[in-house]
């Protein structure tokens, strides 16, 4: 703890004071704002850990369906029938707002490659192909939009974790630095005008003494007397 360099006037006192009950305030609302933060960024790791097993287990599953696939087709007639696509696929962006957390959210956007036509994840017929490309393609397509809601949960966690370090900063700096010094010097001051008002007290009754016996010895010249005794 330290002591601030100020005045210790009254004035001063009443401002520190303020400053301390303004501090304190904001510690609890930054101290609740931490443990929402962390309730939150603990759910959505765990949300986190089991999407991405689920997503990696159904890339697994696409990866051995075009094996299977390629192991049936020619690499000539597999490469010409994923050489053209019928779709067109964007990803649209915006932010989300979770306590004061600015993350990304992201969605994806199909149309087709020519206009007026649906989007189709098939860009072959089907005569020549495998049924285990169709459902190579039908798994990895099905994954893609867990895939872009895990990206978005992972920077979420990053994000939060990012504003929970700086948030702990904050309140360990009002906990420990600011509400400690304010408190400390506030004790001074107020100490320091006790230790004034003693004093002054102390000078009163001295005063109301001398000037009770120069009245009992009949005594004019008090102005003098006090002079003297000051």
């Amino acid at each position: 703890m330290t002591r601030l360099n100020v005045n210790p006037t009254r004035m001063v006192m009443t401002g520190l004071k303020d400053r301390l009950k303004t501090a304190k305030r904001g510690h609890k609302l930054l101290k609740d704002k931490q443990d929402e933060l962390m309730r939150r960024f603990i759910a959505l790791a765990k949300e986190n850990r089991t999407l991405r097993e689920e997503v990696e287990k159904e890339l697994q599953e696409a990866f051995r369906a075009f094996s299977m696939a390629s192991a049936v087709m020619s690499d000539p007639m597999l490469e010409n029938a994923l050489l053209s696509s019928k779709q067109r696929m964007g990803v649209d962006v915006h932010v989300e707002n979770i306590m004061s957390v600015r993350i990304p959210a992201f969605t994806f956007v199909r149309s087709g490659v020519e206009e007026g036509k649906e989007a189709n994840i098939y860009p072959y017929g089907f005569a020549q192909t495998s049924v285990e490309l169709d459902v190579a393609l039908k798994k990895l397509n099905g994954a893609m939009d867990r895939l872009l809601k895990l990206a978005k949960l992972e920077k979420s966690c990053q994000l939060m974790a990012k504003e929970i370090e700086s948030t702990r900063r904050r309140v360990n700096a009002l906990e420990y630095r600011t509400i400690p010094d304010l408190e400390e010097t506030i004790t001074y001051i107020r100490m320091k005008l006790e230790e004034e008002d003693r004093a002054t007290i102390t000078r009163l009754l001295k005063i109301k003494d001398l000037i009770s016996q120069a009245r009992e010895e009949g005594r004019h010249d008090i102005e003098v007397l006090l002079q003297t005794n000051q």
